[in-house]
Formats: C-alpha cells, sequence, structure tokens
C-alpha cells in the first residue's frame, strides 16, 4: 500500500451532496438550539473582553480593543463550527450512530460520504460566520461591504479545519481521545493565532511557528483586513497558504477516513 494512497486523488460527486443536503436536513430540524450559539458567544466574549477587559487597554495596533478582537471572534467561530462537527461528530455518526454504515449500504460510496461530511463541515463554519457578522456589525466594529467576503472566505478557511477535524477522527481510537488534538493543537491556536493579543508580541520562534503550523493565525490575519476594511495584496501570501494546506489536507483526510472504514 505504501504512503502513497494517502495522495490519492478523491473524486467529487453528485453523491456527495446527498450525504451534506443529509446533514442539513438533520441540522434544520433543531434549528433554533442550532442557531442561537453563534449569537450568544459572541456578545459574550465581546462584553467580557472587548468591552471588559477593553476598558484597560486603550488601543492595539491603534484601534480599539474590541474592534481588534471581533474579527478573531469570527475566526475562532469558524474553526470551532469545523472541527468540532468533523471530529466529534463525524465520529458519532460514524461509530455511534452507524450513520457511515447505513448510508454506505446504499448506492453511495465511502468517498461519498467522507466529502459530504467535509462540505457540511465548512457549510457550519459558513452559517457561524454569517449570523455573526450582523451581531457584531450592531456594535459598529466592523466595515462594510469588505466584511461580506468574510462570508465565501469562511466556507474555505472551515473546510481546512473540517479536514484537520476528519484526519482527527479518522486515527483516534475513542471519543475521549479527540480531547488530546483539541488540548495541544485547537487550544494553543485559541491563544497563539493573534487573536487576543498581536502576534509581534510573542518570542520570534513562537511567532514563526504560528505561522507556519497553525491555520488560524491566517485565517485572522485575512478576516481582520477584511472587517476593518484594508485588503490588500499582502493578504496572497496567506491565502496562498490555507489554498495549498487545504488541498493537501482535503486529498489525505479523505483516504485516512477511507482507510479507516474499509478495515
Amino acid at each position: 500500500m505504501g504512503i502513497g494512497m494517502y495522495f490519492r486523488v478523491p473524486q467529487l460527486t453528485s453523491g456527495a451532496v446527498k450525504v451534506w443536503r443529509r446533514n442539513k436536513d438533520v441540522f434544520m430540524k433543531n434549528v433554533k438550539l442550532n442557531f442561537l450559539p453563534p449569537f450568544i458567544e459572541p456578545l459574550l466574549y465581546l462584553f467580557a473582553m472587548g468591552f471588559g477587559l477593553g476598558l484597560f487597554i486603550e488601543e492595539i495596533d491603534g484601534v480599539p480593543y474590541a474592534k481588534f478582537i471581533a474579527p478573531a471572534l469570527i475566526s475562532v467561530s469558524v474553526m470551532y463550527g469545523a472541527f468540532f462537527e468533523c471530529s466529534y461528530g463525524s465520529y458519532v455518526r460514524m461509530y455511534y450512530q452507524k450513520t457511515f454504515d447505513s448510508i454506505i449500504a446504499t448506492p453511495l460510496s465511502i468517498e461519498d460520504v467522507i466529502i459530504g461530511e467535509l462540505l457540511w463541515g465548512a457549510t457550519r463554519s459558513t452559517i457561524s460566520a454569517t449570523l455573526m457578522l450582523p451581531v457584531i456589525a450592531l456594535f459598529g466594529l466592523i466595515a462594510f461591504p469588505h466584511s461580506l467576503l468574510v462570508i465565501p472566505f469562511a466556507f474555505l478557511a472551515g473546510l481546512l479545519f473540517a479536514c484537520i477535524g476528519m484526519c482527527i477522527a479518522a486515527v483516534t481510537p475513542n471519543i475521549m481521545s479527540i480531547n488530546y488534538p483539541v488540548l495541544l493543537f485547537i487550544t494553543p491556536m485559541f491563544l497563539f493565532s493573534g487573536t487576543f493579543f498581536p502576534l509581534n508580541v510573542l518570542p520570534e520562534i513562537i511567532q514563526y511557528i504560528a505561522l507556519a503550523i497553525l491555520p488560524l493565525t491566517h485565517v485572522v490575519i485575512i478576516i481582520r483586513a477584511l472587517t476593518f476594511g484594508t485588503p490588500g495584496l499582502f493578504l496572497l501570501a496567506n491565502l496562498l497558504w490555507i489554498v495549498v494546506v487545504c488541498a493537501i489536507g482535503f486529498v489525505v483526510s479523505v483516504n485516512m477516513m477511507k482507510k479507516r472504514l474499509i478495515v
């Protein structure tokens, strides 16, 4: 078999859309419960940190602290929405609910199931970002129309985090083991990706690690520029990093999960 099996390019078919639609239908059955957190979470963070802690911080990079962390809150929501949907969520559907087995028993393929899960994870991120924008806009913390570009970008960023979550679901021996990558990878990203303080205040080696390894760093940079209304060519390097890593992660995550399901 060899390592080459992890880099076989999967086929995107209409079957993946059917899996995506199935997850969407389940989501909509509890629409009120699912839509509530994206409204509540930004308000809690804004009041506690932006307007609470912000009273002791005059400005960061020339902007009020609440405005500085607002795009970070959107970025974190994008990360959480896709990662947890395709790690915990996919693991539950695969192992406990046996949803994957049921779908594979139909004419749909294993690849259809996995790709549909990834697309749904990216959609969850898009939903979260779309719901958060008007909430944060009520406080005058984002600039329009540039901020509207956050919505399509959230799908791309969400797909990247969905791939990471799927890789975790593919190798974890039990659902409790997902806590380890959350603690060792997701939490450091939450704290050290330029979210609540500028990246340049960290030691130089940490800055290099954040830019080279932590996807959230690039997501925060792009969303912050869009919500500030200051997009530019300087974002191309961050966007290219996300596209390349997302493409690799998509191929690898599909093949990793296929190997688990087939075995």
